[in-house]
């Protein structure tokens, strides 16, 4: 094993420790009756209390172990590094389920050596489950392998996706998944980029595809599908994840 394989596992196994460390701190936060609540990008676009509360505890935990790294995260943490290493937070993604109380949201950690994607993990809170993976060392859920769907027939894909928060982008989104529906078995959307991304990793849906999106929300999810077999492409400042048998057909199917 090379010294850049080692380091990839090294940060796969701190972003598998620091993300459920705050998938329990979700978990815990979602038992209580209030919850501050305020907006972002549009009135629909929510950030509440508990994202500020995952993001500093998961900031907290990788500088404590890597004080020479790099942040990047969705709430506002961020500080350049000097030892090559950037870490990609989204600390709770899914804000929205999550404040409903519907049981689709995540703690997404990936980091990057210079540049490159190298290890991720992505812990689904309501699940229990965490998915990672180590550039080169394959991806797992709860430490066992997992793989994409062996789909080839696009006819029988089942797809996910989602939508942005702007009323217009909206619009276009639906007239995308206007085409793309009669020629697929079905679509799914979750509410959670990461979680849509692992579920394609672990064969639970055979493509996903959104457009666009946050580094963070993709970064470690794109990793665990490369790294189970999938391929993956840009679309839109978003991205298209399949198995290698219906990605091509899909990405034809999107026609851009």
């Amino acid at each position: 094993m090379t010294a850049a394989e080692a380091l990839a596992r090294e940060l796969r196994d701190l972003a598998v420790a620091v993300a459920e460390e705050a998938g329990e701190l979700l978990r815990a936060r979602l038992l209580e009756a209030r919850v501050a609540i305020e907006t972002k990008s549009t009135p629909t676009d929510m950030v509440s209390e508990v994202d500020r509360e995952s993001e500093e505890l998961v900031v907290g935990r990788l500088l404590a172990a890597r004080p020479r790294d790099a942040i990047l995260a969705e709430e506002g943490s961020g500080r350049e590094g000097t030892s090559g290493v950037r870490w990609l937070i989204d600390p709770l993604d899914g804000t929205t389920n999550y404040l409903y109380g519907y049981p689709v949201f995540a703690v997404s950690i990936a980091a990057e050596l210079d540049g490159a994607m190298v290890a991720g993990a992505v812990h689904d809170a309501a699940r229990r489950e965490t998915y990672a993976a180590a550039l080169g060392a394959g991806a797992t859920c709860g430490g066992k392998p997992i793989a994409v769907s062996p789909q080839t027939e696009l006819s029988k894909a089942l797809v996910g996706t989602g939508f942005g928060y702007e009323p217009g982008r909206r619009a276009q989104q639906s007239a995308v998944l206007a085409r793309i529906l009669p020629s697929v078995r079905d679509v799914r959307r979750s509410g959670s980029a990461a979680l849509d991304l692992c579920f394609a990793a672990r064969g639970r849906i055979d493509v996903y595809y959104e457009g666009p999106l946050a580094p963070w929300d993709v970064s470690a999810g794109a990793l665990i599908v490369r790294e189970a077999g999938g391929l993956t492409a840009g679309y839109r400042g978003g991205i298209v994840a399949a198995g290698p048998g219906v990605f091509e057909a899909f990405r034809a199917l999107l026609g851009d």
